[in-house]
């Protein structure tokens, strides 16, 4: 056990020791209700449900292979893990072989497990198929990557998609505590906030670090032995605390920063907030979301191209990462920064969300409504209606409404 790294250590084997995606495992989630409906005894019996193949799409750390386990325990199934950066069709194509070939082992299909399938290529996929068809296997399949992209039609239509999320600040306050339990640890909240901002949502990368933070505690802690602190998760993690503060206020301010610097066009400025983020391990797909978001809200009609530019920012940084796209992310700010702002649309757009939260559903205008029966048609719907027309098609109550005036910020008349 002792070469055993804590989050495999703590890795639960049932639902009810799993920590987060209750959209998937909760009382109403699909994968428990599956389980529930699934037979264990008999895959025969008549009336009981049938558990599918399935593909989990989600972030490093969400619980990816550790629901696929569950499954199997669940299940009572034969568990076969493989990654498809190093395992071969033919490594597969053996198991499942030998399954069908023993007696003692057809009575249930084997789950196999295959991490990282988006990494298999189109032949490697495609030799999955009949197996899959066939109900040989129940195929799990882990993906970091969006699926309809990495995997194949066939094997798609086959499988049940199920989306995992970045594990929220309380899931991972709740690992962390396990995890302190486990090692005989404590942390006060600040360490802890710390931990789980620098995770960023990633419970393997908590629990890691949180043992290598424990096991420095003995030569690096000058006081009590069993409390760790932010110095000690900052050697764990080998870097520097630069992007946030023991408050954990910094981590705000910098962002803050960032963004305002981008909204006056100060160039210089943003890019050394830029740079503290990047040097403090700031995920880069958070700082390149906050620039698709800004293209929007602060560039808008004044440079509609701002909006393709960051969207391929964060395409880059998603497949490139660090250290070489810190240079997209440079290349990306300064274009946004130097651009012209126009907050018109945005504005807008809020005005018209007052109206609906204010008025309700108004009755749409009658002359543009769809007409797809005769009966509506009858009624009026769709009559008189121009395609072109300078009438306004707002419900009548607020036919006279504005809320987009361009280059206006201070928006138009209501």
């Amino acid at each position: 056990m002792e070469n055993i790294p804590l989050p495999e250590k703590l890795r639960p084997k049932k639902l009810s020791g799993f920590v987060g995606q209750d959209h998937l495992v909760g009382k109403e989630g699909i994968v428990r209700t599956l389980l529930e409906n699934t037979d264990k005894s008999d895959p025969s019996a008549s009336g009981q449900g049938f558990f599918p193949s399935i593909i989990f799409w989600g972030p490093p750390g969400s619980g990816k292979t550790t629901l696929a386990r569950i499954i199997a325990n669940s299940l009572n199934r034969h568990f076969y893990e493989f990654s498809a950066v190093n395992t071969s069709t033919k490594d597969i194509e053996k198991v499942v072989k030998n399954s069908i070939n023993n007696p003692l082992l057809t009575i249930h299909s084997p789950i196999i497990f295959i991490d990282e399938i988006h990494r298999f290529n189109k032949a490697q996929q495609d030799k999955l198929l009949p197996y899959v068809e066939r109900g040989d296997i129940i195929l799990v399949g882990a993906t970091t990557k969006n699926p309809s992209f990495r995997v194949i039609g066939p094997l798609m239509s086959r499988c049940r998609v199920l989306v995992l999320n970045q594990l929220t600040e309380k899931d991972l306050r709740l690992i962390i505590n396990r995890g302190l339990k486990f090692i005989s640890k404590k942390a006060d909240l600040k360490t802890k906030k710390f931990l789980i901002e620098s995770a960023n949502g990633d419970a393997r990368v908590a629990l890691n670090v949180l043992e290598i933070a424990g096991s420095l505690i003995s030569s690096l802690s000058k006081g009590n032995k069993n409390i760790l602190t932010i110095k000690l998760i900052e050697q764990a993690l080998q870097r520097r605390q630069l992007a946030f503060d023991k408050k954990g206020e910094e981590y705000y301010n910098v962002i803050s920063a960032f963004i305002k610097s981008m909204r006056a066009s100060n160039v210089d400025a943003a890019l050394y907030y830029l740079a503290r983020m990047v040097e403090a391990g700031q995920d880069p797909l958070y700082i390149a979301r906050r620039m698709v978001v800004f293209a929007s809200e602060d560039i808008g009609m004044a440079q509609p191209t701002a909006i393709v530019v960051a969207n391929e920012i964060f395409r880059a940084c998603e497949i490139i990462g660090y250290p070489e796209c810190a240079i997209n992310l440079a290349h990306g700010v300064t274009y946004l920064a130097k651009a012209k702002k126009d907050r018109s649309s945005y504005d807008a757009y809020f005005r018209a969300v007052d109206d609906v939260k204010k008025l309700g559903n108004l009755p749409v205008p009658m002359k543009i409504r769809n007409a797809p029966t005769k009966l509506m048609k009858n009624l009026g719907y769709g009559k008189d209606y121009e395609a072109y027309t300078d009438e306004s098609l707002l419900p009548e109550k607020i036919k006279d409404r504005k809320y987009y005036a361009e280059n206006d910020n201070e928006g138009g008349d209501k």
